[in-house]
């Protein structure tokens, strides 16, 4: 519903990139935000600019995440806290790595929710807003960051099947490639990291998305906006990439001699 002061929002990976700019987008809207992540430090600069309650969080703690609902009457849940460790080729990644992503991105997620929904349900009154990725509706090689941005598009999809007549809703948001500090967190290799910074096009800002947030979460309360996806004019989806299987193509060789 229409954003007003006495809206109390909760914004988790707050202290960089869409988070951050999220935080400054809600605020100058009036609204009061709690945010929350684990750079504290960065998080009372973000305080003293725009007067936001900071929260030290690591959304893996599971009991820090419950007294969240239990504390905060949260009626904008911002979703948003991700990483996207092991990157590359799936067969490579390092095992803990492999779980930290997971259960950032997906096992935390799903108890923020659960955190915030009975408050939200016995207020009659709430919006999870879900931060994916367009690698959760398109291919791409990226196995294991898509697989729990997948996981996040299905809980935002059936989420609105299970709170069906309380008036919570629900919204996905999926952008494409954004100027933050994620491939820097992501990528270790610095010949890697540089190749895939280095995109060559105006890339959508978090100020952009923030704008997009504040949208969803700020349209009349009839209108549930399930879904919103966001990339740089200049990135596109679709079509087919055709990588010949070098092996067989030897073997072939082989075969015709």
């Amino acid at each position: 519903m229409p954003l007003s002061p006495t809206d109390v929002a909760l914004v988790t990976g707050a202290s960089s990139g869409i988070g951050e700019a999220t935080v400054v987008a809600l605020r100058q809207c009036g609204v009061v935000v709690h945010a929350a992540a684990r750079r504290v430090d960065r998080l009372e600069d973000l305080a003293e600019r725009t007067g936001c309650i900071v929260h030290e969080l690591d959304v893996r703690d599971r009991e820090a995440v419950a007294r969240i609902g239990e504390t905060i009457p949260v009626d904008i849940l911002i979703n948003n806290a991700g990483i996207g460790r092991a990157l590359g080729s799936l067969w490579t990644a390092d095992i803990d790595d492999i779980e930290l992503t997971i259960d950032t991105n997906v096992t935390s997620a799903i108890h923020m929710v659960r955190a915030v929904l009975p408050g939200m349900i016995d207020r009659g009154k709430g919006h999870i807003v879900n931060m994916s990725s367009v690698l959760a509706l398109y291919p791409a090689p990226a196995a294991l960051y898509g697989a729990t941005k997948g996981a996040i598009h299905k809980l935002s999809r059936d989420l609105r099947q299970e709170l069906q007549g309380t008036g919570i809703r629900v919204s996905e948001i999926n952008p494409g490639r954004v100027t933050t500090e994620f491939y820097n967190v992501a990528i270790d290799d610095e010949e890697q990291l540089a190749k895939t910074i280095d995109t060559r096009i105006e890339e959508v800002t978090p100020a952009d998305v923030a704008a997009s947030i504040v949208h969803v979460v700020d349209a009349p309360w009839r209108v549930n906006i399930s879904q919103l996806e966001i990339v740089p004019t200049e990135q596109t989806y679709g079509g087919s990439q055709f990588v010949p299987f070098k092996r067989r193509a030897r073997q072939s060789e082989k075969e015709a001699l």
